[in-house]
């Protein structure tokens, strides 16, 4: 099994997933291999996450632009040198600007080694990222699907893919975390795959291409 995602395993894994669901075919056959909206691993990546959560997209990047434009650069060092009060006065929430520098405060200390996650086992390094206050099971496993580029990877309770599941599925409402969990469990071990998919379904359907 691939480690790592990349373009071509990627285009594999949709060729995969379309011929064991007709949905997800039709998918393909409308949009082809979806992108793979690889992120860089580290800090940078982890703060966008933070910022995206409960937030759309277009928000959340918004207030990173404004970050990394008054920070200078953005790092650990740049994060703790503005304190909480910095970020708030910025425009993060109280409590994005203590997740923003609790996690710049345990990277610097060496309490999280962003470094080596990608070395660690997948149970070890999720223990560490989920140690951490303002990351739950969402934002890591946007961290491992996108950044770490983990194949089989499912963002459980992901809102958008809830809707697209409604639409592709034909359900009468968004999908819940259950049929989630049960239409996930069937395109192993390329569920990641199937997010991307399903995103690229999402974004092209609402005219945000």
């Amino acid at each position: 099994m691939y480690r790592s995602l990349t373009q071509e395993s990627l285009c594999h894994g949709a060729e995969q997933l379309a011929a064991m669901d007709p949905d997800l075919e039709r998918l393909y056959r409308r949009l082809g291999t979806p992108p793979l909206w690889a992120r860089e691993p580290g800090f940078t990546t982890l703060v966008q996450i933070i910022l995206e959560q409960q937030v759309s997209l277009k928000a959340a990047r918004t207030m990173f632009q404004r970050l990394s434009a008054n920070l200078g650069e953005m790092s650990p060092q740049s994060v703790m040198d503005s304190g909480e009060a910095g970020l708030r006065s910025l425009g993060l929430t109280r409590q994005k600007a203590r997740y923003c520098y609790g996690l710049a405060e345990r990277v610097t200390n060496g309490q999280l080694p962003l470094e080596h996650l990608g070395s660690l086992s997948d149970d070890e390094g999720r223990a560490a990222l989920l140690a951490l206050p303002g990351l739950g099971p969402w934002s890591v496993d946007v961290y491992y699907l996108m950044a770490l580029r983990r194949p089989d990877v499912w963002p459980q309770g992901d809102l958008a893919l809830a809707a697209a599941l409604q639409d592709v599925k034909d359900l009468n409402a968004p999908a819940t975390r259950t049929e989630q969990q049960q239409f996930a469990e069937a395109w192993s071990p390329w569920r990641a795959v199937a997010a991307r998919m399903l995103w690229a379904h999402y974004l092209d359907a609402r005219g945000q291409v």
